[in-house]
């Protein structure tokens, strides 16, 4: 098996980005550390960002046309909901922020990150455990303090570790990682459909596995802040479309 040492190098052009793209698909590879963020970063999101377009264009007209011969579509938890302020927070701002850090944040294989992430993730379920479905308001602040507290000691292992870079172990089993992450990715999805409806759901999360490829590739190369910009954009452009269709209904 091939461990990538570096990042791969910025492409000049579209194109460029995304046959590096395709080549991590088909290899994927643990660079030593993501490029710094600078102007080409930013790029090689937007230019991730056009494939994105394109891909969920396909997607969505193979759907439209599934429709249209008559086929049963699950519909999601949003259908019917009224879109106001705190949705779309929760859609572009919450949403990428969270999934991010679980799905990703410890993909460099950095020993910092990866405590981090357990740290703060074994912070929400002390939260869930302490304040979930409960009213009681000692409960609640309890809870808060558990996800308060793990982000701060995430924030710290990540500084002091700073200087530490990916683990050897991680890097030679990240291929494996890598789709294990996506998938996962994906999956929890399916909770964005009724109980029953989740096997009928399973090609409907295949747009979340299709961005999960280009989250998981700008993240290593180039920084967690992309990876959530990307994610950012793309619920972005999907509440923009679903508050469209809602107008012209």
């Amino acid at each position: 098996m091939t461990v990538g040492t570096t990042s791969l190098a910025p492409a000049n052009s579209t194109r460029g980005e995304w046959a590096n793209f395709a080549a991590f698909l088909k290899q994927p590879t643990l660079p030593e550390r993501a490029n710094a963020p600078r102007l080409a970063s930013l790029v090689a999101v937007l230019r991730l960002l056009l494939l994105d377009l394109a891909m969920m264009g396909v997607l969505l007209a193979i759907a439209s046309a599934v429709m249209a011969i008559g086929i049963d579509v699950p519909e999601t938890a949003l259908a019917g909901v009224e879109i106001g302020p705190g949705i779309i927070f929760a859609v572009i701002v919450f949403a990428p922020l969270a999934e991010e850090i679980a799905f990703r944040g410890w993909l460099s294989g950095r020993p910092g990150h990866v405590l981090a992430v357990l740290v703060i993730l074994g912070a929400v379920a002390m939260a869930v455990a302490l304040g979930g479905g409960s009213t009681d308001p000692g409960a609640l602040h309890g809870a808060a303090l558990a996800v308060v507290g793990g982000i701060l000691i995430g924030l710290v292992a990540v500084f002091v570790l700073r200087k530490r870079g990916r683990m050897g172990w991680f890097a030679a089993v990240f291929p494996a990682l890598f789709w294990l992450s996506t998938l996962g990715f994906a999956s929890i999805h399916l909770f964005n459909f009724p109980a029953d409806e989740m096997a009928m759901a399973l090609p409907l999360v295949l747009p979340q596995f299709v961005i999960g490829t280009m989250l998981g590739y700008l993240r290593v190369h180039y920084g967690l802040w992309a990876s959530i910009l990307l994610h950012l954009l793309h619920n972005g452009a999907f509440i923009s479309l679903v508050l469209l269709a809602g107008g012209a209904a």
